[in-house]
């Protein structure tokens, strides 16, 4: 993974003396309420709803050991022993005292961290693929690209008061696990015809208030040209975006009103002026950033013990069920990829505790060269684990808690804080989470059911994904009383959808049932080896919408 040089270390290391000083001042009341808010938000600290947030930068969701077990000691002193990952691969504390906080970001300095631009008017934490570097059918590994992202991106100074927040994510895949069709850029790496490496580029994605799929503003991109170009889409935005209305300053309201063609006209005009500038990426660059993210040294795995491997799955049907959903195929023969599950019925979809860190770190060492990654579904992966060793780890995860088989499934949810903490939701969404995996934890029912992603959010910000769940559910608030909107047919990979509204919203001890009949339909109706997607599209909305709301 990157490591900081010079630059880095000092730029951040300024950046937390100059917060420090700008805190300082405003609890002495030399700072205006008004004139902190911008400051503290590009530095990662929100107020909610109970207490102060932070935000914490994990650039496109790379951890190590050393840095988990910083966070683990973060929170334990400065929080309530316990952190959240978010659908952006960030850490969110939700305890902090807002004066610890400079002392916080100290702390995160010392180990190559920051909160810098996790929140605030700026272009935010670039996502991607969780098993990038390692997935059987990337094409390109995408980290590199990312970190060039990161340090253009970084402090720029002309983006630093955008009309509103800006995500970017990047993929290499062939399949897209880095939902790139709903942010405000997605960036797909590809080789055309003649093996030169290309970017699909795309603009106006997003969830929130106003959901959209983000559309080609241009196709093949030639790899030089990456950051001129991104910063031509960029400084269009800037300069056209609303800033009158901020529901409607996304850029995906921009490119909607301007309409694709003239959105791409507008960003080829600003790109003539930055076209093979300083800015242009060339070989030396690209080979430095490659660097960074070198081969593991893995050890061969013998033929026989694969072949243990696959035997024990077919002896050991708990091992099998763990190894069918938790486990994904390695570039590298006698190699797997491990998600550990931060699904818990007895904690928030994405919480883990700082014990739990420490351990992750530990077994990151031992069976992962020191490397963790998160994921956008709120989970964790060891992305280098030999076959011979996976029934051990498979052991330990399991006694931590974190060996839940059940990721791909409908319990595997996706869940914003919601109520309980954040001071913009209309409901609770962690109980809700709660109450469906209570209502459908036999696995057996699970598994039969297959992938499922079922995503929920507490606002139409849409911190959840809710948009993009097979099934989606958003608290809604109804003169005081907290209600839930279900959607059907959302879908983030690149037969991407959004999900359509069933109908009128439910009370919250209604949801379960409703999930219920919702999944009564599709397995009454679905084709052999059909997903419930699938079926949604072939039998329609219909369906479903009236076997919900029969009387």
């Amino acid at each position: 993974m990157y490591r900081y040089d010079s630059y880095d270390q000092t730029l951040v290391d300024e950046r937390v003396a100059q917060f420090r000083d700008q805190m300082d001042r405003y609890l002495a009341g030399k700072l205006g309420e008004e004139e902190f808010r911008p400051v503290r938000l590009q530095n990662g600290l929100y107020i909610q709803r109970h207490a102060p947030m932070l935000r914490i930068a994990i650039p496109y969701g790379m951890l190590s050991s050393d840095q988990l077990r910083a966070l683990a000691t973060i929170t334990r002193r400065y929080d309530r022993g316990y952190g959240h990952f978010t659908t952006r691969q960030n850490l969110q504390l939700n305890w902090p005292a807002q004066e610890d906080v400079p002392d916080i970001l100290a702390d995160l300095a010392k180990v190559q961290m920051h909160a810098i631009q996790t929140s605030g008017n700026c272009i935010r934490n670039t996502t991607s693929d969780q098993f990038a570097g390692i997935a059987k059918d990337e094409v390109v590994d995408p980290r590199p690209w990312c970190e060039l992202i990161r340090q253009w991106s970084t402090l720029h100074p002309e983006f630093a008061y955008l009309p509103r927040k800006f995500k970017i994510a990047v993929t290499g895949a062939t399949e897209d696990r880095a939902a790139i069709h709903v942010h405000d850029i997605g960036l797909r790496l590809f080789l055309d015809d003649a093996g030169e490496l290309r970017f699909r580029v795309l603009a106006g994605g997003g969830m929130g208030r106003t959901p959209m799929i983000g559309e080609v503003v241009r196709a093949d991109l030639p790899w030089q040209h990456l950051l001129t170009y991104l910063e031509a889409i960029v400084r269009v935005y800037n300069q056209f975006g609303r800033r009158d209305n901020k529901f409607k300053a996304r850029i995906k309201i921009l490119v909607k009103a301007l309409g694709i063609e003239e959105f791409a006209r507008r960003v080829e005009e600003e790109w003539a002026h930055l076209k093979d500038g300083p800015q242009t990426l060339n070989e030396g660059a690209v080979d430095e950033a490659k660097t960074h993210f070198p081969e593991p040294p893995r050890r061969p795995v013998a033929e026989s013990a694969i072949v243990a491997y696959e035997q024990l799955r077919q002896e050991n049907r708990a091992f099998a069920r763990f190894v069918t959903n938790n486990v994904m195929d390695h570039k590298v023969s006698g190699y797997k990829a491990v998600t550990l599950s931060l699904k818990r019925r007895e904690a928030a979809p994405g919480d883990i505790t700082a014990d739990q860190m420490d351990a992750v770190a530990d077994l990151a060492q031992t069976f992962g060269f020191g490397e963790i990654r998160v994921t956008h579904e709120q989970n964790l992966v060891l992305s280098d684990v030999p076959v011979d060793e996976i029934e051990v780890l498979w052991q330990q995860l399991d006694a931590l808690g974190m060996a839940n088989p059940t990721v791909g499934t409908l319990n595997d949810i996706i869940c914003c804080p919601g109520g309980d903490f954040c001071s913009l939701a209309n409901a609770v969404s962690i109980p809700i989470a709660q109450a469906i995996q209570e209502r459908f934890e036999d696995l057996d029912f699970l598994y039969d059911l297959g992938p499922i992603d079922l995503n929920i959010s507490g606002c139409m910000n849409a911190c959840g994904h809710h948009h993009v769940g097979n099934i989606g559910i958003l608290g809604v608030d109804k003169k005081g009383e907290e209600y839930y909107q279900i959607s059907l047919g959302g879908n983030a990979d690149d037969d991407v959808s959004l999900g359509k509204i069933l109908g009128p919203s439910f009370y919250r001890e209604d949801v379960p049932g409703v999930i219920d009949k919702v999944l009564q339909v599709y397995v009454e109706k679905r084709l052999d080896e059909e997903r419930f997607l699938d079926t949604y599209r072939r039998v329609g909305h219909q369906a479903f919408k009236e076997r919900v709301y029969a009387e």
